[in-house]
């Protein structure tokens, strides 16, 4: 029971910590608006992985298999969510007067479901966690390992909306938060273009 919870730790911060597009997501929008949104959209990325680590420990290489004819669709899919994302968030910063920018009015319910979703458009996710069963001699331990990486991924990803929510504080002149947004669109279309490169 500890082995695999401590082995479903280790796999969710595996997954969790590399900063990517959905990090720079997180850490944007709570930048832009509030804690709670934040959390609640690191709390969806968290909820995917979880998801995903249930997925690896049911179903095992059999998925991993399954998912393989549909990576490259789902690659091109979530690079083309992200550039949207990005070229919204260039929008929004360059067209919208300060008063309505300052006020964005995405709810917590939005960026949970929101960021939910666009992290199920990663099938590596489900294909790393099946390969670390896998590595186990196809012992995942369950939920117990599903609870590890859920609560590691949701750690990290509260340390992200904390930290954006620390940096929102700070940059909160009309410039500086010209100049975040666009730098975070920039960001966020370089992996997009990362992920089918």
């Amino acid at each position: 029971m500890t082995g695999a919870f401590l082995a479903g730790v280790v796999a969710g911060y595996g997954v969790a910590v590399p900063v990517g597009a959905i990090a720079v997501l997180i850490a944007g929008l709570t930048a832009r608006t509030s804690l709670r949104v934040g959390a609640a959209a690191g709390l969806g990325a968290a909820t995917a992985d979880g998801v995903y680590a249930l997925i690896a420990v049911l179903g095992g290489a059999a998925l991993a298999g399954a998912i393989a004819p549909v990576a490259a669709p789902l690659r091109w899919a979530a690079a083309a969510v992200l550039l949207l994302l990005a070229a919204h968030t260039a929008w929004s910063a360059l067209a919208r007067p300060a008063t309505v920018r300052d006020t964005d009015r995405t709810t917590p319910a939005a960026a949970y479901l929101g960021i939910l979703g666009l992290t199920l458009l990663n099938p590596a996710t489900v294909v790393y966690f099946a390969a670390l069963v896998l590595g186990r001699g196809g012992e995942g331990g369950g939920g117990w390992f599903v609870l590890g990486a859920f609560l590691a991924s949701a750690s990290w990803q509260l340390l992200i909306a904390g930290s954006g929510s620390l940096v929102g504080r700070f940059l909160t002149g009309e410039r500086a938060r010209l100049i975040t947004a666009l730098v975070s669109s920039a960001v966020i279309a370089a992996l997009a273009v990362a992920l089918v490169a």
